[in-house]
């Protein structure tokens, strides 16, 4: 039974939906956006997304709140929420409307469609991240309240993860229809009232649909140039030197410079990469200034440092390391050490090189940055190889954005429990015990321990930043460089009024 006028307007809205939305797929002025992945990798279902699945799964489904192309968070599912007892509980309040099923969205489903999307995300970083989640509860019919073990300044960033979108059966719960055939991807429009706004009889003509392309670095880079496409999301360092620096270029090469981990991660503990003062000594050999200036990007600078320096309300108790040494000096140092290490183990000819292996991305700007590895290694008598299996390699490089920028998410990458390489429980240790303090001094300073136990453990080769790039029409709104790197597609399809 229909309970109020506003129920016959969304459930009109919900039948003519189809019909809305096919007339919309054939109006002039498409933006075409090519994301830089693959179709199997875009279009997944799964929880485990990467950087071209997240930008879909943000169009077409929601979370509690999101991001907007600013990096800011903005409703979504909750048209408002407050923090309380410090910062240890959010109560939500879910806006008027329906699941795509027509079921109404109310607190106890919402909580069920929550609770699900934290549950298959157990043993994932992120999992740890939201592990200070205690418990949610569907306080009235439209309030929701997400209780915590311990204030989380970064709670709502979390909540806003397109992983975090509540999905329920019928259909998406984003703003965005996805449209997939042989011939094309389109990316859709609801109705107002189906996206929680007011319906307005022209909203048609302040939206446009998004033909999506998804390609390799090349590709996406040739549709550019050929005038294909007006947007390329999701450029990384293997593609940027195949982006052209010429006329056609310039002022559409747009670089985001997000916190978050570049740099090597050990996986192997033992050979040579056992021995923590070897570790210590591959770290301090390597010239990070020359391995950035390969790549000719103002503004991105190395760091020693596995927590990206300049974070918010960083103390400043952990400095870069070696900056008083010479080059020269550090790396005589570790060619000491690598030949010590060789003479107690006895492996291999004194005469050649030692074997080491990484696995990392193919691509021209991962070719370059392994060749000027490899030439920087080679000083200290490490011959460097790529990796026949990622599994089988002795470092893996680590090329990830922070989901928010505090310490915790930079320490929770290398927790114990996520077996991706060489660890400290000691570390896993200081962060629970951050974490569970209420006074934000407190915090930050166990957490500045943390991060130098992590450092002294050398488990963790940091080298800068990550970085990404985009291509961006002038002709195309709604593009923001952000500390995110994310840019969500509903912005880039929205015409001014």
């Amino acid at each position: 039974m229909l309970r109020s006028p506003q129920d016959f307007l969304r459930t009109i809205a919900l039948l003519l939906s189809s019909a809305l939305l096919a007339a919309c797929s054939d109006r002039e002025g498409a933006v075409d956006v090519a994301l830089i992945g693959s179709e199997e990798s875009a279009y997944t279902d799964g929880l485990r997304l990467a950087a071209d699945a997240q930008h879909v799964r943000a169009a077409t489904q929601s979370g509690l709140v999101a991001f907007n192309g600013r990096g800011e968070i903005v409703p979504a599912l909750a048209e408002r929420w407050v923090p309380t007892d410090q910062g240890q509980s959010f109560f939500f309040r879910l806006r008027e409307g329906a699941w795509p099923n027509g079921e109404e969205l109310n607190a106890a489903s919402a909580r069920t469609a929550l609770l699900t999307a934290i549950g298959q995300l157990e043993n994932t970083s992120l999992g740890r991240d939201l592990a200070v989640i205690e418990d949610i509860r569907a306080m009235t019919d439209r309030v929701l309240e997400v209780r915590l073990s311990a204030p989380e300044p970064y709670l709502l960033q979390l909540l806003a993860q397109p992983e975090l979108a509540l999905r329920q059966p019928g259909g998406g719960t984003g703003p965005m229809i996805l449209q997939r055939d042989d011939e094309r991807t389109l990316l859709m429009f609801k109705p107002p009232l189906d996206r929680g706004e007011p319906m307005q009889e022209d909203w048609q003509d302040y939206v446009r649909d998004i033909n999506i392309h998804v390609a390799g670095s090349q590709d996406a880079i040739t549709l550019f140039n050929d005038g294909e496409v007006g947007v390329v999301l999701g450029g990384d360092l293997g593609g940027l030197p195949l982006v052209e620096t010429g006329p056609l270029t310039t002022g559409t090469l747009r670089i985001d410079s997000p916190f978050g981990l570049f740099g090597l991660l050990v996986r192997q503990e033992s050979g040579l990469l056992g021995d923590s003062g070897v570790r210590e000594g591959i770290a301090m050999a390597i010239d990070r200034e020359r391995l950035l200036a390969e790549f000719n990007v103002s503004g991105w600078l190395p760091t020693t440092r596995p927590v990206s320096p300049g974070l918010p309300g960083d103390p400043g108790l952990v400095a870069e390391r070696w900056s008083d040494q010479l080059m020269a000096d550090r790396r005589d140092v570790a060619r000491s050490r690598v030949r010590a290490w060789r003479q107690r183990s006895g492996e291999g000819n004194p005469a050649q090189l030692v074997t080491m292996s990484i696995a990392m991305p193919q691509g021209a700007g991962w070719d370059t940055l392994f060749n000027n590895l490899a030439l920087q290694l080679a000083e200290i008598d490490i011959r460097l190889v790529r990796a026949e299996a990622r599994n089988q390699a002795d470092l893996l490089l680590i090329d990830r954005i922070a989901r928010y920028p505090a310490p915790r998410w930079f320490l929770n990458q290398f927790h114990c429990s996520l077996r991706r390489g060489l660890c400290s429980e000691e570390v896993d240790a200081l962060v629970e015990e951050a974490v569970a303090q209420i006074d934000p001094a407190q915090r930050a300073t166990l957490m500045a321990q943390a991060e130098a136990e992590l450092t002294l453990q050398n488990v963790y080769i940091p080298l800068a930043s990550p970085l990404r790039w985009s291509l961006v029409r002038g002709s195309v709104d709604g593009y923001s460089a952000n500390a995110n790197a994310f840019h969500p597609l509903p912005e880039l399809a929205q015409i001014p009024r």
